[in-house]
């Protein structure tokens, strides 16, 4: 069978990106088909025997005064011309799927290209409307309603079609990608006790209880509103395969409490699997290559391998 053909962008040229993909392609050479973006030269900066993979080769990062851990304008474009490289790659079918290394908002900002994040950025050029960000470790599955806004604003956002999008889409990407005959789906409550039928908060009762309700008709197993720690608990405990969180902590805590090492970024939706590490650039360890950690770059591609030979088996 071929190996499945994984591209790796290599994020913020000045970040931790290149270390952990020399690292990463190291351990599972062998087992996947790589193709790195990004900029040979900074990987040289490294001083490390380069590992075999292909490499797309952008040549786009200054050599004069680059060093680790900086954050310039002419590194936030450069991250984002290798996402686009990657997009290219993606529609031309010479990679099966996307892992992306952290790049840094601020730096993008500073080049004057408006960038939310990876998630939005590569739905918009994929032109998909309906995405969701699943956040994951070894132990934890999380598909988040609301990501990057301010906690006040989360309430008013929790409605009944975007509630129903994520479920949706949760539910069809844990069957089709990950495989799972009968998915198990928890749906966490936005207050605390989930609100103790209305005492806290009236998002449940108004609009997460009738959902659940109607959705019973489609998906065999799925619960909820349940007050978030015993649903996350539960989860952990494997009576499901996924929570619904209703916002970004929610998810984000018990993934870096119980393991950081193992977490991922999935984006579902997207015409193509997109991963990446559960962690930023990394600015201050960047130029330490015995600190750079890959492990949740490994994990990233391990399971965007795995979920694109699920895609292409289905």
């Amino acid at each position: 069978m071929n190996k499945i053909r994984v591209g790796i962008t290599m994020g913020d040229p000045s970040g931790i990106g290149p270390a952990i993909i020399l690292k990463a392609v190291k351990k599972l050479h062998g087992f996947f088909e790589f193709t790195v973006i990004g900029d040979e030269w900074v990987f040289e900066q490294l001083r490390r025997v380069y590992p075999f993979c292909g490499f797309v080769d952008l040549n786009n990062v200054g050599r004069r005064n680059f060093s680790f851990g900086q954050i310039k304008a002419e590194y936030g474009r450069a991250s984002v011309e290798y996402l686009d490289k990657a997009l290219e790659l993606i529609k031309n079918k010479q990679i099966d799927c996307l892992v992306t290394c952290p790049v840094s908002k601020e730096a993008i900002n500073k080049a004057g290209i408006g960038f939310p994040g990876h998630t939005e950025y590569l739905a918009k050029k994929a032109h998909t409307k309906n995405f969701a960000m699943m956040l994951l470790n070894k132990y934890l599955k999380f598909s988040l309603v609301t990501w990057h806004i301010p906690l006040k604003s989360v309430p008013g956002e929790i409605k009944k079609e975007k509630l129903y999008k994520t479920i949706n889409l949760t539910y069809n990407s844990l069957k089709e990608l990950f495989s799972i005959k009968e998915p198990k789906i928890v749906i966490c409550g936005l207050n605390p006790h989930a609100s103790d039928n209305g005492l806290f908060g009236t998002e449940e009762n108004r609009i997460i209880k009738p959902l659940i309700k109607k959705l019973k008709n489609k998906i065999k197993y799925i619960d909820g509103p349940k007050s978030a720690d015993v649903a996350i608990l539960q989860l952990k405990e494997k009576k499901y395969d996924c929570a619904i969180v209703m916002y970004h902590d929610q998810a984000l805590i018990p993934l870096k409490v119980l393991d950081p090492s193992t977490g991922v970024n999935f984006t579902l939706g997207l015409p193509f699997i997109r991963t990446s590490p559960l962690h930023g650039t990394a600015f201050d360890i960047a130029k330490d290559y015995p600190a750079c950690d890959p492990s949740s770059l490994i994990q990233s591609i391990r399971l965007a391998g795995l979920c694109a030979l699920n895609q292409k088996n289905n």
